[in-house]
């Protein structure tokens, strides 16, 4: 089996998560973090791995492909957990052509280099998104791909390219696709992390729409249990969604932040909706509980874990609260709120 990952995006949310989550599980596995450090990614997520010798930091972009191959060449990587993407929906909508770039063509990048380099495992972390809404029951692994906005369409390219990889080059390609994740050391201009720290400052929370949207909220050690389960258990060439089965409206998650926060409902604001805003998301996970997967923690008291971390970590948060992320703000919610 495998004993040298390479996971790219690793100083970002869930990649900083699931490498805390390697190095306490397996203690023979070695870690590289391969990250650009971009807005999203942050050194301080990483805090306390960098100093265990399984784990070494490199900072760089997955679409540098002279890079990507000397690490891999350097470290021996024998397996590759990508993580790396441009993520959000409402950056994708005012930038697109970053979402193109890290979203597909570093794609293509690190499957050269597990082809090149013969890796025993590829897997892409991909998003419930790419199925787009879901007016009705839960998407499968085998329903056609049919993203909305152009953060969906370049991770459902991604996923595509890595399976062309598999049937073209038999690079050892599996895909997990996750529901919305949440949980510390999230970047709070996304949903729950940004509501926490705005009631917390007393400021408005921008709701979309109604805020009757649907989303399945999965903790994030849950998620990393899957990623794991289907990296270790998963046949190369599948597909494995992983949800939490906690599928709420947004006004739901709001309200019940409010609540452990003990702050006013008068907070929320609901604001034009974006563009293309899918109704609602669900997943049959039938295919990765089979491999012995379920998610450990129930919402509500993941939720208020969530919220306890946010208020014991201002300093983590706050120090990202400046600068660029209000720049994004004021273009994001500015006239919205206005």
């Amino acid at each position: 089996m495998f004993n040298i990952l390479l996971v790219t995006g690793g100083a970002g949310f869930i990649g900083s998560n699931f490498v805390r989550h390697v190095l306490g599980k397996y203690p023979d596995r070695r870690i590289i973090v391969y990250d650009k450090l971009t807005y999203a990614g942050n050194l301080d997520n990483l805090q306390g791995m960098t100093a265990d010798p399984r784990c070494t930091f490199v900072k760089g972009d997955i679409c540098d492909a002279e890079l990507v191959g000397r690490v891999m060449q350097q470290h021996g990587v024998d397996a590759i957990v990508n993580f790396a993407a441009e993520t959000h929906v409402d950056r994708s909508l005012l930038e697109p052509d970053a979402f193109i770039k890290t979203d597909v063509y570093g794609t293509y990048v690190l499957l050269e280099a597990a082809r090149k380099y013969g890796v025993e495992r590829y897997l892409q972390v991909s998003t419930d998104e790419v199925y787009g809404e879901v007016a009705t029951g839960s998407s499968k692994e085998t329903d056609p791909l049919a993203p909305r906005s152009p953060y969906s369409a370049s991770k459902a390219a991604g996923d595509m390219m890595a399976q062309a990889y598999y049937v073209s080059y038999q690079v050892p390609v599996i895909i997990t696709r996750g529901s919305n994740t949440f949980g510390p050391y999230h970047y709070p201009e996304k949903f729950i992390p940004l509501f926490i720290t705005n009631a917390m400052d007393d400021l408005p929370l921008p709701v979309y729409g109604d805020g009757r949207q649907v989303r399945d909220w999965l903790f994030v050690s849950d998620h990393c249990t899957g990623i794991d389960t289907a990296l270790h258990s998963g046949e190369p060439g599948q597909v494995y969604n992983i949800g939490g089965g906690n599928e709420r409206y947004n006004l739901q998650v709001v309200e019940a932040i409010l609540r452990l926060l003990n702050k006013p409902r008068d907070l929320i604001r609901h604001v034009t909706d974006r563009p293309g805003h899918d109704r609602r998301y669900s997943l049959d996970c039938t295919k990765l509980r089979s491999l012995g997967w379920k998610p450990a923690h129930e919402f509500e008291a993941a939720l208020a874990e969530t919220v306890r971390w946010y208020q014991q970590n201002e300093g983590w948060w706050r120090k990202i609260k400046s600068g660029e992320y209000w720049e994004y703000y004021r273009a994001q919610y500015g006239k919205r709120l206005a």
